[in-house]
């Protein structure tokens, strides 16, 4: 499980939306792409792989999707780092 979540935090850009979520205890919408360098497309797609890993949870909002961060998700991380 810590290779999997790890992989899913292997880019510099998934571990700032990661970040900029955490800041957040809200879901977020279109203000993510606004703070990053990248194009809509680009940050889709990051965002979809740390959904995958289960880091965040995105809920349909009319045409937008809302992310959140996923708490557990989070914890299980900090306590795998903490094992090894």
């Amino acid at each position: 499980m810590l290779a999997t979540l790890a992989k899913a935090l292997g880019h510099p850009t998934r571990v700032e939306i990661l970040r900029i979520l955490l800041r957040r205890d809200t879901c977020v919408v279109g203000e993510i792409v606004d703070e990053l360098a990248f194009a809509q497309s680009t940050v889709s797609q990051h965002l979809k792989q740390l959904k995958d890993a289960g880091f965040i949870r995105g809920e349909v909002d009319g045409p937008r999707t809302c992310y959140c961060v996923e708490p557990s998700t989070v914890q299980l991380l900090k306590t795998l780092v903490q094992s090894l």
